[in-house]
């Protein structure tokens, strides 16, 4: 018994171990197949892993190189701004010597083309060209807006006289510029332009509009400034006139040098039924426009006493005086047109610019300044040594420390916008208006005798016939440069004011006189 039992424990015992053997037989065929595959896996994965090695590195190589190269094209690019800075400095320094060099060729080249320049501007045809409450004339209103006034080139207006009872003929004025319709604000003030650096190098400028009602001085002077001129902003901005256009440049070119610490003032005056009001001040009720007088100084220059100056120190300022100004301006609705304005304004800009001696002429004004200087004091010694002091002489000159020395120019820009001249007969004004015109047309003809004396070389220069003129004595007859812009209408209705304008023109371009001069030097803060 105990042997058959032992026998089927030996037998159930293989059984189990080949059953055991068998199991991990296919497990170590499983393993090795396993085994195999992570062979051939990994095969593959070092063969990816080469190429891209070699990709990646072929990579790094390039982007080596090419850091190589740039860093090479930086040098270069380096080495080559240095030169360029270097060639800079140089061109600034030989741009300073030019600059000086223009100055002066500018102002010869204005001088040449004279201190009295016309320019005549031509408008479109408008809507109130055509327009009449009057029957008669709505019949004749499309021969009345004919074009009779044209520009023939750039200097030359062609006038076709065709009135009844008059033989047809064709009058030709010639001025400076002459602007066709089509000419838009900013090249008008293109050609003004120049007249700022003139400013700027110490020079006095006027600039004045003349022409009829309806002509388009204050368009021209300002640009839309009024309700019945509805204009988008960008048209505004195209549209701005010779006052607006001129704050902006003037505040521009004083921004390219700021060394010169300049001061810029301004005032505003009326001159309404010959009378002159300051409108940047209030009288003793708090109304704006207090009535100012014009006398001549001892020297002969025309003055206000009292004016209002205001300082200002960018074009916003300026600007915000000058439409505050116009709000108080006289302005009344005639036939010609419905916001005539019944008064001359006159915009008094005045630059006071403070800069070292940097020029020959201001070497040769200092040294001979020291040697005044240096004369007086010798006429003092000499005289303190016999016992008495001349009259007029300082016992004791201060002299100039040569490192305080600096020149101060003070020059003036007049902005002029004139009233309309008008024919009573055709503007239909009464009362009061009619009032207000009798007086524009006496100093607008005040203004033309002036011119006209002038010309004719007369002994006495009737000035003070009129505010206006008074105020104005020093730009038209002094040392100022004066540019007078002509406003005309092209069509045949207003056909005689045209030519009255082209004629006043005629008349200015005939002045001659004294050389413009830079206003004087102050030196070290006293007047030579």
């Amino acid at each position: 018994m105990k042997l058959s039992s032992l026998y089927n424990e030996q037998q159930e015992l293989r059984r189990n171990t080949y059953s055991s053997l068998t199991q991990i037989y296919q497990e170590v065929q499983t393993f090795k197949q396993e085994l195999k595959d992570f062979q051939s896996f990994s095969y593959l994965l070092m063969r990816n892993f080469q190429h891209q090695y070699q990709d990646y590195l072929s990579q790094i190589v390039d982007v080596v190189q090419g850091t190589q190269l740039e860093n090479e094209n930086l040098q270069f690019f380096q080495a080559k701004a240095v030169d360029l800075e270097q060639s800079l400095q140089e061109i600034n320094e030989r741009y300073q010597v030019e600059k000086q060099k223009r100055k002066a060729l500018h102002n010869d080249l204005v001088e040449l083309k004279g201190n009295i320049r016309v320019h005549c501007r031509i408008r479109p045809l408008l809507p109130f060209d055509t327009e009449s409450g009057d029957p008669a004339f709505q019949k004749r209103s499309l021969s009345l807006s004919e074009k009779v006034v044209h520009a023939t080139d750039d200097e030359t207006v062609l006038v076709r006289c065709s009135r009844p009872g008059h033989t047809l003929f064709n009058k030709t004025f010639q001025f400076e510029r002459v602007y066709s319709p089509l000419e838009s604000q900013k090249i008008v003030f293109g050609d003004v332009c120049p007249l700022l650096t003139s400013l700027l190098d110490g020079y006095n400028v006027c600039i004045m509009t003349y022409g009829q009602t309806g002509s388009g001085k204050s368009h021209t002077m300002l640009g839309p400034h009024s309700e019945s001129d509805p204009v988008s902003p960008s048209e505004a901005d195209q549209e701005m006139g010779i006052i607006p256009r001129a704050a902006g440049e003037l505040f521009r070119l004083l921004s390219e040098n700021p060394t010169i610490n300049p001061r810029v003032e301004v005032s505003v005056v009326e001159i309404y039924n010959n009378e002159l009001f300051d409108l940047l001040t209030k009288d003793s009720s708090g109304i704006f426009g207090v009535k100012r007088d014009v006398i001549t100084t001892k020297e002969g220059k025309s003055n206000v006493p009292l004016l209002t100056y205001e300082h200002v120190e960018c074009p916003a300022e300026f600007m915000k005086l000058i439409n505050k100004s116009l709000q108080l301006r006289v302005k009344h609705p005639t036939l010609v047109h419905a916001d005539s304005s019944r008064s001359h304004l006159v915009v008094t800009v005045t630059l006071t610019i403070a800069v070292p001696f940097d020029s020959f002429a201001d070497q040769q004004l200092s040294q001979k300044l020291c040697e005044e200087m240096l004369c007086t004091t010798q006429k003092v010694k000499t005289s303190e040594k016999a016992g008495f002091c001349p009259r007029g002489l300082s016992p004791a000159p201060i002299p100039l420390d040569p490192t305080e020395q600096q020149k101060q120019v003070q020059a003036k820009l007049q902005l002029v916008d004139l009233a309309g001249s008008e024919c009573i007969g055709m503007s239909g004004v009464t009362g009061t208006i009619l009032r207000e015109t009798s007086f524009i047309n006496r100093s607008l003809a005040a203004l033309a005798d002036v011119l006209g004396a002038l010309s004719e070389h007369r002994g006495h220069i009737p000035y003070r016939n009129s505010k206006l003129t008074h105020l104005l004595q020093d730009s038209i007859g002094g040392d100022a440069k004066l540019l007078v812009m002509l406003c005309v209408s092209p069509c045949q209705k207003y056909l005689a004011e045209t030519l009255q304008s082209l004629g006043f023109g005629s008349r200015a371009r005939q002045v001659q006189r004294v050389q413009a001069k830079r206003r004087n030097l102050l030196v070290s803060g006293k007047s030579k």
